[in-house]
């Protein structure tokens, strides 16, 4: 399966910078921006600002077996970077 990458920086309530990336199966700005919502509500930080400023298209390449499972399971995959717990 190709994913497309989406490279996502956020402020999280308490001051600190969010870096993670949005691996879906479409690509699709509009969606992987709903899905950086699901996930930061889901770790509580549903507040926060995502928009095409902060979640962008980074590139595609071929998913690795367990990313292709979560896409095909939830639609998406986050792939957590700076900053996130």
């Amino acid at each position: 399966m190709e994913m497309h990458v989406y490279d996502t920086w956020v402020k999280a309530k308490d001051g600190r910078t969010m870096h993670f990336d949005v691996f879906t199966n479409t690509r699709d700005d509009k969606k992987a921006i709903e899905y950086a919502k699901q996930w930061l509500t889901s770790v509580g930080e549903g507040d926060a600002t995502v928009s095409s400023r902060e979640c962008r298209f980074c590139h595609s390449e071929k998913a690795p077996a367990n990313v292709e499972e979560a896409i095909n399971k939830d639609g998406y995959f986050i792939y957590k970077m700076e900053g996130c717990r």
